[in-house]
């Protein structure tokens, strides 16, 4: 009787789950999301008057009929491109999408992406500051002229990084707005902050509405990054800018006189495609000259990233675009927004810490970093008991994180406590800490972040050590002895060495989409930046931080990408005419790899020396980037003609030909020939035991300097491969001259991994550099 009545009741829940999975699946058909429709604008037929007239009436022809749709009168569009994408986002169920697609005039559709933000000293680190370059920072060259738009979580105007005082009229190529919203008018728009919009119709499709009360739904920054990465870019001079006196100075943005535009497209739910692409599209259309995107997600196929052909569509107009590479170092491959008409941006120390010290009751004394600064400063006179909840054992231990929940108050209260890097926010740890009545914290790396130290504001005295130092601490708490410690505060320290050096956090290549395209391109400071803050939330970023701050000190590849944009527009006011590639090109080819102590830039993750795959081009000098000698230029075709290599269909390279009606015309050989100012070389054996024919690559330079000039090449030695240039002199009549080299790479000894060198042009003047990569696939099994 029991197998029976079990029997049936497995049979009924069967079933039931059978009915709910089809009733799912039946719902699931009329659920809607937002997808990005790009069209092809040409082939509008005459019959419309307008591209929307035609984009709605297309969108029409594709909505269901069935009952559960909602009616036609139903707003659809979320919004309209026709500047840096041509198209659509609109509300569509998966099978309206698919019928779209199949529609004359529908180029491609992309379902909306959710991104997320990659999250003073630096002038004067980079060789910036007035009175050592004077000449440098005359009202031209300062970047009155030039307009960067910044995307990301708004700004905060009241901040003094963005008073006006001094400058000039606003630009007249500038056709942006000020859009009024919660808290902001368009008076807070003035001649810095000259254009200000939200995007956020994407953000509700996915999430829902905006919550007003805790969040301003306009151009006004509740998170603090977007008034951080902005007054990077282009801050006016601050004096006295501190962060509770911390990194004390003068804080100015890379060109100060340049003006920003804040485009806010991120919210506390994260960021959307749809309003990424949005304001990309309105950016282009308001004059913008440089774009400062310190956000990403994953990697896709070039034709199936929407940022990805928004920024093509950018460049295409005329616009520099620089992205962060990411926060997921130090893993290999780790990068995003590596498309090469990006400029793509790692991050790296400076000379500035901010160490700290645990002394502990053995007396041994480890060195660490700290922002804290408070009124629970620890008695250095003093021995305080030291806990670490984790073990011995390599499985992971949530109490070890000091994540929420974990801490019980009988065991740390009144103690100092070791907290694992991991899983949730460092400051958090330490509020985690505090809550549970903890009186200090030592925050300690594991693998992952190796020696590499970031400085945090935190809640409670708290130290963050390396991951040596941290073995080392837990060992001695793990002994059995009563072990204690207390912590101090050391405060700014200049003259860091060595550096740069290249940040654990870092993303790193190879950009596997593409081999033959080295990525990063360049890294930049990005650890420890002190730059302005918004008011409205703590220099935590915890809402039980009650502290209000106008500075604050952060890290990351966020930090480092308006450094690399803030650059690019004090070049762009410098040469006008330059393109975005030349911009690009004049930044990495004078790129340095030696560090202060005149060694090659050292990988804070493994403490040896880091690779073209972590610094790129190497470390980014705003100076010599000024006169370069020679660049690299790129046309809005070449990049195509790259395009035209990578094994895409028509329908999918449609999708970058839209706005100029571009074909393929196969003027590259390889996608090795793109002339970029970075080389890779890959060779392919066939078998075993036969290796690949030589690789020859092309490229052209234009010559920026003297008209008469004179440039030799030197190349660095490979094991794996021999290397020979053609010509291997370069002799210039004429400014603007363009002539064209060859590099022709022939296998020698098959090497295990990539091999690393340099290509240099000299003429006694100047350097121009480029990164070599010889890589060496196996065989096909």
């Amino acid at each position: 009787m029991a197998k029976t009545i079990m029997g049936n009741m497995g049979y009924f829940l069967t079933s039931y789950l059978l009915v709910l999975t089809m009733l799912f699946s039946a719902n699931a058909q009329f659920v809607k999301k937002t997808y990005l429709v790009q069209m092809d604008k040409a082939v509008m037929p005459k019959a419309f008057t307008n591209h929307l007239e035609w984009y709605s009436s297309k969108l029409k022809s594709a909505l269901s009929t069935s009952p559960e749709a909602d009616a036609e009168s139903e707003k659809r569009i979320i919004y309209t491109y026709q500047n840096a994408f041509h198209g659509v986002a609109a509300k569509l169920t998966e099978g309206e999408a698919k019928k779209l697609e199949a529609e004359e005039g529908v180029v491609a559709i992309f379902p909306d992406t959710k991104y997320e933000l990659h999250t003073t000293r630096s002038p004067a680190f980079l060789g910036l500051q007035p009175e050592k370059a004077p000449n440098m920072w005359s009202e031209k060259l300062s970047g009155r002229d030039v307009i960067v738009g910044v995307l990301d979580t708004g700004i905060w105007p009241e901040s003094e990084s963005f008073k006006d005082v001094s400058m000039g009229p606003v630009p007249a190529h500038w056709k942006g707005a000020c859009e009024i919203g919660t808290g902001f008018t368009k008076s807070h728009c003035n001649k810095k902050v000259v254009g200000a919009r939200v995007f956020y119709h994407g953000y509700e499709a996915a999430i829902g509405r905006i919550n007003e009360q805790k969040e301003y739904k306009s151009p006004r920054d509740q998170d603090g990054h977007g008034t951080h990465t902005a007054a990077t870019v282009g801050g006016s001079p601050v004096l006295g800018a501190n962060l509770l006196g911390y990194a004390n100075g003068t804080a100015r943005g890379m060109a100060p006189g340049a003006r920003i535009a804040a485009y806010k497209v991120c919210w506390v739910g994260g960021c959307f495609s749809s309003d990424i692409v949005s304001a990309i599209d309105k950016a282009v259309a308001d004059g913008v000259d440089i774009l400062s995107i310190s956000l990403g997600g994953g990697v896709s196929s070039y034709y199936r990233d929407s940022l990805s052909v928004a920024a093509f569509g950018a460049m295409e107009k005329g616009v520099f675009v620089s992205c962060s590479a990411g926060n997921a170092g130090p893993d290999p491959a780790s990068l995003t927004n590596v498309s090469p008409w990006i400029t793509t941006v790692g991050a790296s120390t400076m000379d500035r810490d901010f160490p700290a010290e645990v002394k502990l009751g053995n007396g041994k004394i480890v060195t660490g970093v700290s922002l804290y600064k408070g009124q629970s400063v620890l008695s250095i006179e003093k021995q305080y008991p030291l806990v670490y909840l984790g073990s011995n054992s390599s499985r992971v231990d949530p109490r070890s994180m000091c994540l929420e929940g974990t801490m019980d108050p009988k065991v740390v209260s009144g103690k100092i406590v070791i907290c694992d890097r991991g899983l949730s926010p460092r400051v958090q740890k330490g509020n985690v800490v505090r809550s549970a009545g903890g009186v200090g914290m030592i925050l300690t790396n594991t693998e992952a972040n190796g020696e590499e130290l970031v400085a945090d504001c935190h809640l409670l005295p708290a130290v963050a050590i390396g991951e040596k130092e941290g073995k080392d601490l837990k060992s001695y708490v793990l002994s059995g002895k009563s072990a204690t410690a207390t912590l101090a505060f050391k405060g700014t320290r200049l003259g860091i060495r060595p550096s740069p050096v290249v940040a654990a956090f870092s993303s790193r290549g190879p950009n596997f989409l593409s081999l033959e395209i080295l990525k990063p391109d360049l890294v930049a400071p990005g650890v420890n930046i002190l730059a302005a803050w918004s008011e409205a939330i703590g220099p935590s970023g915890l809402k039980v931080d009650n502290r209000r701050e106008k500075f604050n000190i952060l890290s990351g590849t966020s930090m480092s990408c308006p450094h690399v944009s803030g650059v690019a527009a004090f070049l762009k006011a410098r040469h006008p005419e330059w393109s975005p590639a030349a911009i690009k090109s004049a930044l990495m080819t004078t790129a340095y790899v030696l560090d202060n102590t005149k060694k090659t830039l050292t990988d804070a993750s493994t403490a040896k020396p880091s690779s073209p795959y972590d610094h790129g081009s190497g470390h980014i000098d705003p100076i010599r980037a000024v006169d370069p000698g020679l660049v690299y230029d790129i046309e809005p075709q070449d990049y195509f003609e790259f395009l035209c290599t990578q094994n895409l269909t028509p329908t999918q390279l449609q999708v970058f030909a839209k706005f100029s009606n571009r074909s393929c015309k196969h003027s590259l050989a390889s996608p090795g020939d793109l002339n970029y100012p970075a080389i890779s070389s890959i060779f392919t054996q066939k078998t075993a035991t036969s290796f690949s024919r030589p690789v020859i690559v092309h490229r052209t330079v234009t010559n920026v300097g003297p008209a008469d000039s004179k440039y030799q090449v030197v190349i660095s030695p490979f094991e794996g491969a021999s290397v020979k240039v053609e010509p291997e002199t370069l002799n210039f009549t004429k400014e603007h001259q363009k002539l064209s080299y060859k590099i022709t790479f022939t296998p020698r000894v098959r090497q295990t991994s990539p091999e690393f060198g340099s290509l240099v042009w000299k003429d006694g003047l100047h350097t121009v550099r480029s990164p070599i990569v010889i890589t060496w696939l196996a065989p096909p099994m």
